[in-house]
């Protein structure tokens, strides 16, 4: 199967469960829940569901157990992306070729709707019925808070917001997106490796790796793509972070320069992988999709 549509698959397992759960009565006002519903169903690529599928069936963890751990990272991240597009933030009227949430629903509603999905992360880790040891189901939601949070993309976010109209070196733009992006990328991997009945310290180390060198691969590559891309094929305006003044990895690097960067992260994740007594496969196509894609 091609990458594209594994990560299709991984599209629809996670929709069809947040689709559940909105279907049913929820005793809310109904414009929250529509705001909540409309700001989670954002036409994203789902990377974080799918490396929560990926590492978890690869270790051999339940499917059920799944949806509910990629629901949860999708919950999280969704909240970030209402968040980030409020007037306060980034203030964007378009998040892939849909207004966002807070120019259909307004700003009160849009920050609301990221309250709470951001909560409801933890209520679906924390009342589902999983096939692992309770410790374990404790150790995501551990894991999942510290990567959302303020050691985490929490902090990523504020320290990129203090860059903004700076001029940064390197280390200090890579400390922002290991905290802004790495960090939930990498969290959908520990969640799919809790998941699972076992897994050995030799492959959690070398998937900690692995998801540091993508992490910041998906944000150079975003980076490159808000110059070379176009508005309508990114669902955003091309050129936003050039004109917010923000500093990016073609801003430092120079556009080859960023391009080999990709190419050199994309090498040492695929490296990492290799030291893995597993079917790797889908997580090496997803690594070389990441440098590859055009949106």
């Amino acid at each position: 199967m091609l990458i594209k549509q594994q990560i299709k698959s991984a599209q629809q397992d996670v929709e069809a469960t947040l689709n559940q759960y909105f279907s049913q009565p929820l005793d809310t006002e109904d414009s929250i829940k529509e705001a909540t519903h409309y700001g989670i169903l954002n036409g994203g690529k789902r990377i974080r569901p799918f490396l929560v599928y990926a590492t978890g069936q690869m270790l051999g963890a339940d499917k059920q157990d799944l949806d509910v751990l990629a629901a949860a990272i999708e919950c999280i991240h969704s909240y970030s992306l209402v968040h980030d597009d409020l007037p306060a933030m980034d203030d964007d009227e378009l998040r892939r070729g849909r207004p966002t949430c807070h120019i259909v629903y307004g700003e009160a509603h849009a920050i609301l709707a990221g309250d709470a999905l951001q909560t409801l992360a933890f209520d679906l880790i924390a009342n589902h019925d999983f096939k692992i040891p309770a410790n374990q189901q404790v150790k995501m939601i551990a894991a999942l808070s510290k990567a959302s949070g303020i050691e985490g993309m929490v902090g990523g976010q504020a320290l990129d917001i203090a860059a903004t109209d700076q001029v940064i070196n390197l280390a200090a733009l890579e400390r922002i997106h290991k905290l802004k992006t790495g960090a939930l990328l990498n969290c959908a991997i520990t969640l799919g490796a809790l998941s699972a009945p076992s897994v050995n310290e030799q492959t959690q180390k070398q998937l900690t790796i692995f998801g540091n060198a993508i992490g910041l691969a998906f944000q150079v590559q975003d980076d490159i793509l808000d110059v070379e891309g176009d508005t309508i094929t990114l669902g955003k305006p091309q050129g936003s972070d050039i004109a917010a003044n923000k500093a990016t990895y073609p801003a430092l690097l120079g556009l080859d320069g960023a391009k080999q960067k990709a190419q050199q992260l994309l090498n040492q994740a695929l490296e990492a992988l290799a030291k893995i007594d597993a079917d790797t496969e889908q997580l090496e196509n997803l690594a070389k999709y990441i440098v590859e894609r055009n949106y």
